[in-house]
């Protein structure tokens, strides 16, 4: 090995670090490819030297993982006075992919196969529209006691933070709920029930939306947010609906906005090659 710098950092991370052999070997591969690249001893390269490295690759998991090693041997080289200052690099950030969404076509669909022999059958149908008019997490949905719907509203008490608010119940998920309340024969203050009368656990919410829907109950918290996106609604009023602390939390749903937008024009717009 060319780079004295390189064989002392190595020995560091195994040594001192004790990270695993898979790890070293990673790292050793990452670095070693850096300096082959380089031609010459890595403890030399610029900051140039690592753009222009990192050019080679397209996948930004890839490449923040190289970077990782890279910037971690010169955090070492700087600590150990090989050098005075590190070329290092700010890792990128990765692209948020969308999550995973039901069409409101694919949640009736669903809920049609539910069978109405008992009380339960009515509390799944109720509780699917419920997740999915609501938008609230699961963990806020199986704390809902019957006295949180107060007509058209419902008041969200267990958000995270300790904090409330209040979200408009949709007629179709209101009337569901109260055609399960009126089959229930079990006594409770909370809203959602196991078989036995206890409340509800997330297993059990997860079992439901399972086996009807074939997704997370979160998944439907994130089709009710894209509906609204793609019915125009402001992006601080699905914040607000979400119980998020920060907009940023919420802008993950401006790619849904912006692409709606796009096809929006698209469409109808008479300079558009596809307006008719």
């Amino acid at each position: 090995m060319s780079s004295p710098a390189l064989e002392a950092y190595l020995e560091y991370i195994v040594v001192v670090k004790g990270l695993s052999k898979s790890t070293v070997l990673a790292y050793q591969g990452d670095l070693e490819d850096f300096e082959n690249f380089l031609k010459k001893d890595i403890i030399g390269a610029t900051l140039d030297d690592i753009l222009d490295y990192l050019q080679k690759y397209d996948n930004r998991n890839t490449i923040n993982r190289k970077l990782s090693a890279i910037n971690a041997f010169f955090a070492f080289c700087v600590k150990e006075d090989f050098i005075a200052s590190s070329p290092s690099l700010k890792q990128f950030k990765p692209v948020k992919k969308l999550p995973v969404l039901l069409e409101y076509e694919d949640i009736i669909k669903g809920i049609k196969f539910i069978k109405k022999k008992n009380w339960i059958g009515y509390r799944d149908i109720a509780f699917i529209l419920f997740l999915y008019a609501t938008g609230v997490r699961v963990s806020e949905a199986i704390e809902a006691k019957k006295d949180d719907i107060t007509r058209e509203w419902l008041k969200i008490r267990n958000a995270k933070g300790d904090k409330q608010r209040i979200v408009p119940l949709a007629p179709m998920a209101l009337y569901a709920i109260e055609e399960y309340l009126n089959k229930r024969d079990k006594k409770s203050e909370y809203l959602w029930l196991n078989y036995k009368g206890g409340k509800m656990s997330r297993i059990t919410a997860f079992k439901i939306t399972k086996k009807y829907l074939n997704v997370s109950p979160h998944v439907l918290r994130h089709s009710f947010a894209t509906s609204l996106v793609i019915g125009g609604a402001d992006l601080r009023v699905v914040q607000e609906l979400l119980g998020h602390s920060s907009i940023i939390t919420t802008q993950i749903y401006t790619h849904i906005q912006q692409k709606n937008l796009e096809q929006t024009v698209r469409k109808f717009h008479p300079l558009s090659s596809e307006a008719t």
